[in-house]
Order: C-alpha cells, then structure tokens, then sequence
C-alpha cells in the first residue's frame, strides 16, 4: 500500500524537497494495524447456555459389552458461530444429526478439526477431567491453521464439564472405563468457493469406553513405513485435522495384511523415527559409551502431534525418572540406531503413547526384511517404563493420586 498524499501535500512536494523526504519516512496510512486488529469477534459465553434434555432416554450397556466409539449418550454440546455475530449462544441437545447443505464446505475443502479427551470417575463418584486445558490450547491451535474460529479455552472447558455432568451417569464406576470426549470443529459456510468460512460448528458429542486391553498389555508388531508419509515439515502433521487421518488407513490396512498391527511412520533419507499409527513413539536405549539409560522422542519439529499424553509421560519422566539416573530426550532417532541398538541390547523397551490406550508396547518391528526386536522377553508383554507410566498416569486420572493435571467438575 502507498502513503495517501492529498493533492495540496503533493503540490508542496514539489516545492519543497525536505518535505518529500519526511513523508517518504512517516507513516501516513488512513488507519493504523494496530487499531484495526483491536476489533474482537464476541467470545463463547457459558452463562448463555441453552439446555434441552432428552425425552427419550437411553439404557446403559454393560461396562464389558462396550466397544470403543460405538456407543454414545443422550445429549451432545453445540455451539455456532457466523463471522458477523461471533459465538452465538451454546446449547446443551439431545444427541441428534446434523442438517448440511451438500455445499458445505467442510465436504469439499476439509475444514475440520477435533479432539480426544476422557472423563473419569474415581472411587467417590466424583467426575474428574484429564489436562482439558491442553486439549483446548491444541484445538484452538489446529482451528486456526486452518482459519476455523478460537475461543477461550476456559470457557469450552465450563461448558464441557456441564455436558459432562449431566451425562455423567454413563461413566461407568469402575477403573479402566471412561467417558471419551470428541470435541469437533467444521466450516459450515454453504461456498464451493475456496475461502476462510464464514460459518462453523463446535460440538461435543460422548462416548462411555470400555478397558482398551480387556485382558491385560499386549504388546504389538509394527512395520516400518517409508513408502508413505504422514507428515513432512511446513505440513500440519502437528495439528489434529481429520484430514491427516483417513489417508493413513491403506497404509495400515497394508502392513494387517503383513501380519502387523501398526505403521511406524518413519521420514525422510535418514528414516527418522516420528509416530506409530494415531500415538506418540517412546524408546528407551542405553548409551552405547556410557551405560546411562535413555528415554526418547521425536521433537515437535512440526512432523509429529503435540500430544497431551506424550507431554505428560515427558513431565513424569523428568520428574521421576531424572532422580533414578535416567536422560530424558527430545530428539531425532533413525530406525538404524534402534536396529544398531537392538542388535547389541542396548534397545530396552519401545512404547506408543496416547489418550486412548495410554500407553501401548510394542514387541518388534519390522525393517527392511527383517524384525528389530525391542527388549520384551517372549513372555513379556510390557516393559517396566510403559506400564509404569500407565499406573502413573492412571492414578491421577482417576484420582488415587492428588494432582493439578486431574480437574474435578462436581
């Protein structure tokens, strides 16, 4: 944009060149940034909040028949927004089905993004939430890269809690169930054109979830996968889009097909180790001069997910790991120096870390023709830092250990 000049300025210009040099450097524009960027779009408000029950009731499944997504509670959070109005008021609804226009353009353009949390309830009934701070920070993050509306994470987390609360009874009272959560965000503007929405939908809808090892840890086979990438730098691997998920289902129907339940999504010339399946990879090495035990991960660097669980194993570890001798990493690995280590048995455990499973092991993967070995004796299904980690983390989320991660809401 140019400085503006009135006809007068510009005439004095030309007589007078020490006045063309000061308006070569002061700023002339009509309106000032700063003063257009103070103009803010109406924030979600929790005391506006709408709720209609249910007239029809559901029955509650029996805590060992529940399948992981299947099942679902009566009610579900709806909030809109418009580019005019802003947040409009929340509402509380009986689960139901959504009405969109063909046209709509999280159909065409995938604007879409969502997130995984659970609900727990601990040995006094209470219901208690895992780290929903987190979870609303990286929604609001993959919202606007993808130019969907933010909002202020305290007041979702309100509104989730009140959703909760009343569909609480569907959390079964026994350790290992859940009440997964599935807050979700879509353009909703009816547009084939390409363009920032200027409609879009926030829900939350509910889940109760069953033990996801009804049987105890089973450690899992991977293959390692260099013929198709997840995430790649300047990417969005680190947001949570649904567009990052469905083109990794060949991928892993592929590797089943093998004999495999998971890919380890290896990246670039130098096959750097990022994520295993939807989780965050863990491995746990010792240095090859030193002795000293090592638990690695992938940096955020872009090509892996922020994960919530992948944080907290991080600050558990540091906490009470450090203090046993243990260094703990974030940095790049290759699949060469976990073959490397295995092969002089230095590769102690490997894990996948994520909210629905907490944590997963894995006995072996497969590379390059041949199977990399990954420290579990045949009779052993986990190692002795996953399942650590998984009582740890366990035990503030259903609160056996008091801590601020675990946030009660009645």
């Amino acid at each position: 944009m140019r400085p503006f000049l009135s006809a007068s300025a510009l005439r004095g210009a030309s007589r007078a060149p020490r006045l063309v040099s000061a308006c070569r450097t002061a700023r002339l524009f009509s309106v000032k940034a700063e003063a257009a960027s103070q103009a803010k779009e109406r924030d979600i408000d929790p005391r506006k909040l709408q709720i209609t029950k249910t007239t029809n009731p559901k029955g509650l499944s029996k805590p060992e028949d529940l399948v992981f997504g299947r099942e679902f509670t009566d009610h579900m959070l709806t909030v809109e927004w418009n580019k005019e109005s802003g947040w409009l008021a929340p509402k509380i609804v009986p689960y139901q089905n959504l009405s969109l226009d063909p046209a709509t353009c999280v159909f065409h353009y995938a604007f879409e993004c969502f997130e995984g949390m659970k609900a727990y309830k601990d040995k006094n009934g209470k219901i208690r939430l895992f780290r929903p701070d987190k979870n609303m920070a990286r929604l609001n993050k993959s919202a606007a890269r993808i130019t969907l509306p933010t909002f202020e994470p305290k007041h979702m987390i309100d509104l989730i809690s009140k959703f909760v609360e009343l569909d609480g009874h569907f959390i079964p009272n026994q350790r290992g169930y859940s009440l997964y959560l599935r807050p979700t965000m879509i353009g909703t503007q009816k547009t084939l054109g390409v363009s920032a929405p200027q409609s879009a939908l926030l829900f939350v809808i509910a889940s109760p979830v069953g033990l996801y090892y009804p049987t105890g840890l089973k450690a899992v086979a991977l293959e390692a996968t260099d013929y198709a990438v997840r995430a790649w730098p300047g990417g969005v691997g680190d947001k949570k889009l649904g567009a990052n998920y469905a083109p990794c289902i060949l991928p892993q129907l592929e590797a089943a097909g093998r004999g495999y339940q998971q890919n380890l999504w290896l990246f670039g010339d130098e096959e750097y180790v990022t994520e295993v399946g939807t989780m965050n990879m863990f491995v746990a090495i010792k240095d090859k001069a030193t002795g000293q035990k090592e638990l690695v991960t992938a940096p955020l660097d872009g090509t892996i997910l922020e994960g919530v669980t992948r944080d907290s194993v991080l600050a558990l570890a540091r906490e009470r790991l450090v203090p046993e001798g243990w260094k703990i990493s974030e940095r790049k690995y290759t699949m060469k120096e976990l073959d490397e280590a295995a092969n002089e048995g230095r590769l102690l455990e490997a894990f996948g870390a994520g909210t629905a499973a907490i944590v997963s092991p894995v006995r072996k993967i497969a590379w390059k023709g041949k199977e990399v070995m990954c420290g579990l004796a045949e009779n052993e299904e986990s190692g002795e830092i996953a399942m650590r980690m998984k009582n740890w983390i366990e035990g503030i989320q259903y609160g056996e250990e008091e801590h601020e991660w675990s946030v009660v809401i009645n």
